[in-house]
């Protein structure tokens, strides 16, 4: 998760502007409530994580703006106030198959800081919001772009053409002019945003009534644009391939300046499909909730009072209740319209607020405004009676053999990503491995295949504490599609070693009954194991899994510095190679 630090006096100060009082002790206890989770808050510093279905908290500006309806139940303005700016920005028809979503916006007489070190601040926690907005939402600036201009330095009207690669300007941070084709190849922005444009002949390029360049989206601005410390007055342009990450982004970027003391307005666009919009779109959006659903997820039923506090607290607002239409099941086949009834429930929420996608949505921040310890009760309409797993009695006997070799069982998450699972450890993908389309971030891209990973990311985490530490997991992995479970272990010890492992092999063996097993060295290189002292465990002659000593080089690999030994286990193997005595 996007984890954000703000400083708790630009905090008191936004909250101070709209006359709240801000109180450290009530934000530890409440704001976790609004999809954040705090790391640090004290006097200073609120260090947080924020979930990704909130993008909107992802600056200190618009973090405090939700903090003000939250926990001060300020009057909510679901709409953003938009001046004319009488800015035109005309985009050629070429970028439809090169970068056909493409937004403006003006903000001016932002109010700067006189302090350096605060005004330094701003302009970091400014730059800094836009690489997380391009994680949260731009999806690693392949669905949305943000570039951010000092206004004074342009000349409007500006056009949004398609060049070659040999077209040259000066990019941010550099003195000289650079071709495209070289801002790919040497800039470092370039070297990292390159795949964007894989296989293009014709490049994306922003350009003022002087023809100077203010953004080649989505890799780098040019250099005349620059923010400064004394830069009041900004334009922004928002690129990409996603309308709603698009929109929100640019708006976002807004809100974090307006609550800094400026104006927002707007740019007249000229699409690539030849249309006229204004952007950004200060209105906000309504929303029409069933209000069966709400009652039926929530359990009971809400006055207009209680609707319009608990919305109120969410940044939205309600604005009443109108009769189900009569062609509702004909419209779609969502789950609101299969709990559609007599009324809907009609709410305002801001345009920012990306993570509104659907009606439970609306439910779910009704939930949390109105606050969960006052919602309805239900019993189960169908009790059923548990049956036990096939392997139930041999996790049990695993769980109590590893604990009682003194190892505690942890429980780590089933998303990973091909670096963790098969580069560091030197394995090879051996069954089909199962993708995340839309990941988040880029440590959760794939579903599990084996466990270890996760135990030593564990004891990285971990390695300031004392030796010896040693954890097991009993957990599920997926392989060629499908749920496996296996049994991993890991000790670090300043003494461990092969022996010390194959006597914890031998031990669980022992647990389990098992009397036939033995060792079969593995090869050298495969997996994470040191050299001669990796083997393969078998049991009646059937392969089961793994055990040895970690090389050091991928020990290395998590910052442990420490011998370290352990086992992945297959218990589906054991299972077939171990009699069940119950």
């Amino acid at each position: 998760m996007p984890t954000i630090s703000v400083p708790q006096s630009l905090l008191r100060s936004l909250m101070a502007q709209q006359g709240f009082e801000h109180n450290v002790d009530e934000v530890n206890e409440q704001l976790p409530l609004l999809g954040t989770d705090i790391d640090a808050c004290t006097e200073e510093l609120l260090d947080i994580e924020i979930f990704p279905d909130r993008p909107d908290l992802l600056s200190g500006e618009t973090l405090a703006v939700a903090m003000a309806n939250f926990l001060h139940n300020a009057p909510a303005k679901p709409h953003l106030e938009v001046g004319k700016s009488g800015i035109t920005m005309t985009v050629d028809a070429s970028l439809e198959s090169i970068r056909p979503v493409i937004y403006g916006a003006v903000v001016k007489g932002v109010d700067i800081p006189e302090d350096e070190e605060e005004r330094e601040l701003f302009i970091k926690g400014l730059m800094d919001h836009q690489e997380k907005l391009h994680f949260a939402l731009g999806r690693g600036r392949r669905r949305a772009s943000i570039g951010v201009h000092d206004l004074e330095k342009l000349a409007p009207p500006f056009r949004v053409v398609s060049v070659p690669a040999s077209h040259r300007f000066v990019p941010l941070a550099c003195e000289e002019a650079m071709s495209v084709s070289e801002i790919l190849e040497q800039h470092p922005k370039g070297v990292d945003y390159a795949h964007l444009l894989e296989g293009m002949t014709a490049y994306p390029m922003i350009l003022d009534s002087n023809d100077d360049v203010l953004s080649f989206p989505p890799i780098i601005n040019g250099d005349h644009t620059t923010v400064t410390h004394a830069t009041k007055d900004f334009f922004i342009d928002v690129t990409g391939w996603d309308e709603r990450a698009c929109e929100a982004s640019l708006m976002l970027v807004c809100l974090q300046l307006a609550q800094r003391g400026g104006t927002v307005h707007s740019v007249e666009v000229t699409t690539c499909q030849g249309k006229s919009i204004t952007t950004p779109a200060g209105q906000g959006l309504q929303h029409a909730v069933p209000e069966e659903l709400v009652s039926q997820l929530l359990g009971r039923s809400f006055t207009d009072e209680e609707l319009n506090t608990a919305i109120q607290r969410m940044g939205g607002q309600f604005d009443g209740r109108r009769p189900a239409p009569s062609d509702a099941p004909q419209r779609s086949n969502k789950m609101a319209v299969a709990s559609a009834g007599t009324s809907e429930l009609l709410f305002t929420m801001p345009r920012w607020r990306f993570d509104l996608l659907h009606p439970v949505d609306l439910v779910e921040e009704l939930a949390i405004g109105h606050g969960y310890e006052d919602l309805g009760e239900d019993l189960p309409k169908a009790p059923l009676t548990a049956q036990p797993r096939e392997d139930n009695h041999l996790r049990r006997r695993l769980r109590e053999s590893m604990q009682g070799l003194g190892m505690v069982q942890i429980q780590s998450l089933t998303l990973s990503n091909e670096h963790d699972q098969f580069t560091n450890m030197r394995w090879q993908p051996n069954h089909e491995v199962t993708t995340i389309t839309n990941p988040i971030t880029v440590d959760h891209t794939i579903l599990r295949q084996h466990l270890l990973p996760g135990l030593l990311k564990l004891l990285a985490t971990n390695r300031h504490h004392d030796l010896p530490q040693a954890v097991y997991e009993l957990g599920t992995v997926v392989r060629d599609h499908r749920n496996e479970d296996r049994l991993a272990f890991i000790t670090a010890e300043r003494s461990g070693g092969f022996a010390a492992v194959r006597g914890r092999i031998q031990a669980l063996c022992t647990d389990l009954g098992v009397q036939a097993w033995t060792a079969e060295s593995l090869p050298q290189g495969e997996g994470p194991w040191l050299a001669g002292r990796g083997a393969k465990l078998l049991i009646n002659g059937q392969w089961v899994g793994c055990f040895g000593e970690l090389d050091p080089a991928i020990a290395s690999h998590y910052d442990l510095r420490v011998p370290l030994n352990g086992a992945e286990l297959d218990v589906t193997a054991l299972m077939a190679a171990i009699d069940d005595p119950v």
